[in-house]
């Protein structure tokens, strides 16, 4: 479905990630481990045409690599950023109304889709007139995600869903991530610095380290890798897995 080949992103002549290459298939979900700095982010955003780019990036066969953050979106292409980013200053559904931007000209699109994701996060439909900067920061993270929702994805970013949430909350955002990916063949690139967790949840990762892949394969391989689990997990955090 997606094919990257030699991707390159630089911040003046810092050079964050050096000529990577990947794929993902329809309904996968790929993850990115490694450590602080090695470039997972810079590669998310690179994907989603927030940061300048070199190299190739096709979409079921056709060249989007020139193609920008909003046209991006319209091919079904969103990211959920680190951090949330969500309008401090606008409510939930007005949060909400601006995920579905590309969709406002399908009839009873909006209506339809901001329902489904009531029905996903109960407790937005709650705060719907609240302003976003008031939530909990596991309601923001479950806002940020049905922003991205609002525009139907057909590869969705993720970017540290689970950094700074409680175990419970992050255990309900997995298990709507789950949900969404049986119910909808959702594909999913996710960005995760919970080792564990990351390889817990995709079907394949690529570990980083100083804006290189230096190994990748199915999960159930890297849980039980030497190299995964002595730098990337800890020997003992191969007791998430049992």
């Amino acid at each position: 479905m997606l094919r990257v080949r030699g991707l390159k992103v630089y911040y003046g002549r810092i050079q964050a990630v050096k000529g990577v290459s990947f794929h993902l298939h329809e309904g996968e979900t790929i993850a990115f481990i490694g450590p602080n700095g090695a470039g997972k982010s810079s590669l998310l955003m690179a994907l989603s045409g927030v940061v300048k780019r070199e190299g190739e990036i096709t979409l079921e066969g056709r060249n989007i690599s020139h193609l920008g953050p909003y046209e991006l979106v319209k091919e079904g292409i969103i990211q959920v950023p680190e951090g949330r980013q969500i309008f401090s200053g606008l409510t939930v559904e007005e949060n909400l109304l601006l995920g579905g931007f590309n969709k406002r000209r399908e009839r009873g699109w909006v209506k339809k889709t901001m329902d489904w994701i009531w029905s996903l996060f109960p407790p937005l439909e709650e705060r719907k007139k609240q302003l976003a900067g008031s939530l909990s920061g596991g309601e923001q993270q479950m806002l940020a995600l049905g922003r991205a929702l609002m525009g139907d994805p057909r590869i969705l970013l993720l970017d540290e869903p689970s950094l700074g949430l409680a175990p419970i909350i992050v255990d309900e955002i997995y298990s709507t991530l789950r949900k969404l990916r049986k119910d909808r063949s959702l594909s999913v690139v996710l960005v995760e610095q919970n080792a564990p967790l990351a390889l817990d949840f995709a079907h394949r990762a690529y570990v980083m380290e100083s804006g290189t892949i230096i190994l990748s394969g199915e999960t159930d391989m890297l849980k039980s890798d030497d190299t995964v689990l002595d730098v990337y997990l800890g020997r003992a955090g191969g007791d998430f897995f049992e």
